[in-house]
């Protein structure tokens, strides 16, 4: 993993992961791939983790696929990322799926800075995030279908929740390149920022500020919104609500507010 992503854990229990194939605008490699599920696997084994901060060194976000890894003597079930296509060898996801879906995964929030690009599978890796923070000139784009090929790295049910369905469909079935302003304007992206690393690290020290309880009891319910009826969502808030509700760190949240201090909660 050391050669493809760097792991810093900073103050507050905020983990800096950065994808430092910067000579290949991080593109994904078979090394990339499986540095990618290492990571996340070891973020949720993490003590204390509150928040991540996800980026990409160098000139780019993640230039999607490594042209090179596609070999026309690999099997049509084979994976680029090791593996089959239709196996789920990493919970409902395949391996390729994981790199993007393992994100949305862990339990706590990832904030993705994304500049330079974010093509094919970086789009949808950027798409796992649950804030995405773009410089206005990124150049984005899903962009399987220049190569004959569909999004199958957990972009579908990642987008879903993000952006229009005619939009999404547009942007599918033509591989246009948009930038970070525009996505913005059609839900790829939360904000637009000159300093999106800067920003994203900001936003990160305020949601690790807060119960961290409360933050993964939130994560799990905004994570319920693309899939669960009305019913189900209406009994996890009280669930959720019940495992927060006058324990000592909820109680901190209000001491803390109401004597004008930093909180010090417990993990």
């Amino acid at each position: 993993m050391k050669d493809r992503i760097s792991i810093t854990m900073l103050e507050d229990g905020i983990a800096d992961v950065r994808l430092i194939r910067a000579d290949k605008m991080n593109a994904l490699d078979g090394a990339m791939w499986e540095a990618l599920a290492e990571a996340i696997d070891t973020l949720k084994a993490t003590d204390g983790l509150r928040v991540v901060v996800l980026s990409g060194e160098g000139r780019a976000f993640c230039a999607g696929l490594d042209l090179s890894s596609l070999s026309a003597d690999r099997d049509p079930g084979a994976s680029s990322a090791g593996g089959s296509l239709s196996d789920r060898t990493k919970g409902i996801a395949n391996n390729a799926q994981y790199v993007a879906w393992g994100w949305r995964e862990l339990p706590v929030p990832v904030i993705a800075a994304v500049h330079g690009v974010a093509f094919g599978a970086g789009s949808q890796i950027m798409a796992a995030a649950d804030i995405r923070i773009v410089h206005p000139d990124t150049r984005i784009a899903i962009m399987e279908m220049r190569w004959g090929l569909v999004p199958d790295v957990a972009g579908m049910a990642l987008w879903r929740t993000q952006v229009a369905d005619d939009v999404l469909r547009e942007m599918i079935y033509t591989n246009r390149e948009f930038n970070g302003s525009e996505a913005k304007l059609l839900g790829f992206a939360t904000h637009v920022s000159d300093e999106p690393l800067a920003h994203a690290m900001d936003l990160a020290r305020t949601i690790a500020g807060k119960n961290p309880h409360a933050i993964r009891g939130a994560k799990r319910l905004c994570n319920m919104l693309g899939h669960a009826s009305d019913a189900e969502i209406l009994q996890a808030e009280s669930d959720e609500q019940v495992k927060v509700i006058r324990t000592p760190n909820q109680i901190e949240a209000v001491m803390a507010h109401m004597q004008k201090r930093a909180p010090n909660f417990v993990d």
